[in-house]
């Protein structure tokens, strides 16, 4: 059991290491090299806080960022089933692409080792117990690739930079406290309505539709995640924690809540 153990890392951490590969020969340049407040001119009341709060003038422009998180994961559809979670996550933010390698822990001595992933414009989701044991594979298909991006575009609080009109990010108006933003990769589009609290940072994000699993069928399902604990990091402000949830008709089915415990940036050029 130990060398088989053994041969399902292996095999897992150099799959890992093609889609990184994959997702860095995709990329393209970063540009501007830096961040100008000239380009916040005529954005939402709201997007123009949260920039001047989160980014100083000059802050040069997020390539690429490395992370780790620790956090628990609901296992269950309709139950509350939560486990614990360690995972390392590589972005890059254009073209925009991550990989997310989690380890839940089911038992003493058992991990299930999930990969959720966007590159080159394509969404994968996969899970194998010990990293050989197939429990989970969603190859790329429309509906995935969709709500990958969507993770994508969510989680660019992590990466502010990322969130510019400069980056490919229209912004349109809602109300004093949330503004609709819309990013294009290739073929997919997606838009999410981004919620700002009193002191200008992002509180949640919301997408009308992203397409969840029921009994092998895609839903169309609204999604939401929240952030708080907002710290400096590297000059910016990026929140720490979160949690993301199903809104469903009983109310929010939460199945992720985590925490970067490192998180560490590449710049442009």
């Amino acid at each position: 059991m130990t060398a088989a153990i053994l041969i399902g890392a292996n095999r897992w951490q150099s799959d890992t290491r093609g889609l990184h590969a994959r997702m860095q020969a995709a990329s393209v340049a970063v540009t501007p090299e830096a961040y100008d407040a000239g380009e916040l001119e005529g954005l939402p009341a709201p997007v123009q806080r949260y920039f001047r709060t989160v980014l100083k003038d000059g802050q040069p422009l997020i390539a690429s960022a490395s992370g780790e998180h620790t956090g628990t994961f609901n296992m269950s559809e309709t139950e509350e089933q939560w486990r614990p979670f360690t995972s390392n996550q590589r972005v890059v933010t254009r073209r925009p692409g991550f990989v997310w390698d989690a380890r839940i822990h089911m038992a003493p001595g058992m991990n299930v080792h999930v990969r959720d992933a966007y590159v080159a414009g394509e969404g994968l989701l996969t899970a194998k117990l010990f990293g050989l044991v197939t429990v989970m594979d969603q190859p790329s298909s429309p509906e995935l690739d969709q709500g990958e991006l969507i993770r994508f575009f969510a989680e660019s609080a992590w990466y502010p930079t990322a969130l510019l009109p400069s980056q490919g990010v229209a912004w349109e108006a809602v109300d004093e406290a949330h503004a609709r933003a819309t990013l294009t990769d290739g073929g997919t589009i997606v838009t999410l309505v981004f919620e700002f609290d009193a002191e200008g940072l992002i509180s949640s994000v919301r997408a009308d539709r992203r397409y969840r699993a029921v009994n092998g069928t895609q839903v169309p399902t609204p999604w939401q995640g929240r952030f708080w604990n907002y710290e400096d990091r590297d000059g910016m402000l990026v929140p720490l924690e979160g949690e993301v949830a199903w809104l469903l008709g009983d109310g929010p089915k939460p199945y992720w809540r985590g925490r970067i415990e490192r998180i560490e940036y590449e710049y442009a050029p």
